[in-house]
C-alpha cells in the first residue's frame, strides 16, 4: 500500500519537471523573437498577453533550495518580459543560521533589501580592496558591487527574508567554494600551499550547496545542528579537472 500510495507524488512531480521544461523552451522562443524586434514598440507586441508582464514568486519557477534556505530569481530565461530592461530580481529566504555563501554576481550589482530579522552581509572587490561588512536590519539594505566575493548570514534563530535586485536581465552567480575546488586538484593543492592533493579531493567533496547551515557561533545561541546537506553544485569533472584515480 505505502507503494502505491506514493504514485501519486512521483507523477505529480514528474508533471511538474515536464512542464517546467516546457515553460523554459517558450520562454526561450520568446527571447529570441525579442532578440530580433528592433523597437520596444515591437517587443511589446511580441510580449501580446498581460500576463507575460507578470512573474509569481510563489510558483516555484527560478527557485533554487538547499538546507540554509532558498532563493527564486527572476530573469530573462523565465521572465522575458526582463530583455533589455537591464534588471532582475531575486526573493531570498534564509532558516535560521542558514547563510547564502560565498559568491559573486559577473554581471551585475546586487542591492539586497531585509524584509525581516537581522543578517551579517560582506564583501571583498578586488586585489588590494579591503573587506566590508554590515549588520543589515529589517528595513535596511546594502550594495555588493558587481563581481565582488559576497556573502550573507542570518545570525539570528527566526528565519529571514530579502530582496535583491540586480542590474542586469542575466546577472549569472559563481559559487567561489564550488567553482575554485572545481579546478584540476593539483592546481587547487599547489595554491593552498602545503595542502595535498588528496586533502582537496576530500574537501572538494564535502562543498555543500549555496544556501548552508551557517557559522558555528550561531548555531550555539540557537542550539541547532548542522546535520546533512545537498551537495548538488559541485563542479562536473571532465577530463582535464578530473580526480587522480
Amino acid at each position: 500500500m505505502k507503494f502505491f500510495a506514493t504514485i501519486p507524488f512521483v507523477l505529480g512531480a514528474a508533471l511538474q519537471a515536464v512542464a517546467q521544461v516546457s515553460d523554459a523552451a517558450k520562454a526561450a522562443e520568446l527571447v529570441a523573437d525579442l532578440k530580433k524586434a528592433p523597437t520596444q514598440v515591437a517587443r511589446l507586441n511580441i510580449l501580446k498577453n498581460n500576463r507575460d508582464w507578470l512573474f509569481d514568486y510563489n510558483a516555484g519557477v527560478g527557485t533554487v533550495r538547499s538546507a540554509g534556505g532558498n532563493s527564486t530569481l527572476a530573469n530573462v530565461a523565465n521572465f522575458p518580459a526582463l530583455f533589455a530592461n537591464g534588471m532582475a530580481m531575486a526573493i531570498g529566504h534564509m532558516a535560521p543560521c542558514g547563510m547564502n555563501s560565498p559568491h559573486t554576481h559577473p554581471r551585475a550589482t546586487e542591492l539586497l533589501y531585509v524584509v525581516n530579522g537581522e543578517i551579517e552581509a560582506g564583501f571583498i572587490e578586488e586585489n588590494g580592496a579591503r573587506f566590508v561588512s554590515n549588520t543589515v536590519t529589517q528595513g535596511q539594505g546594502t550594495i555588493f558591487p558587481k563581481g565582488s566575493i559576497h556573502y550573507q548570514v542570518n545570525t539570528g534563530c527566526e528565519p529571514v527574508t530579502f530582496v535583491a535586485a540586480l542590474n542586469d536581465e542575466d546577472p549569472g552567480a559563481s559559487l567561489i567554494a564550488q567553482r575554485f575546488f572545481g579546478l584540476p586538484p593539483d592546481v587547487v593543492a599547489a595554491t593552498l600551499g602545503d595542502v595535498g592533493v588528496k586533502e582537496v579531493v576530500n574537501l572538494a567533496t564535502g562543498i555543500p550547496d549555496n544556501f548552508v547551515i551557517g557559522v558555528d557561533r550561531c548555531l550555539q545561541k540557537c542550539n541547532l545542528k548542522r546535520g546533512q546537506q545537498s551537495k548538488n553544485q559541485q563542479q562536473p569533472r571532465v577530463d582535464g579537472n578530473a580526480f587522480p584515480n
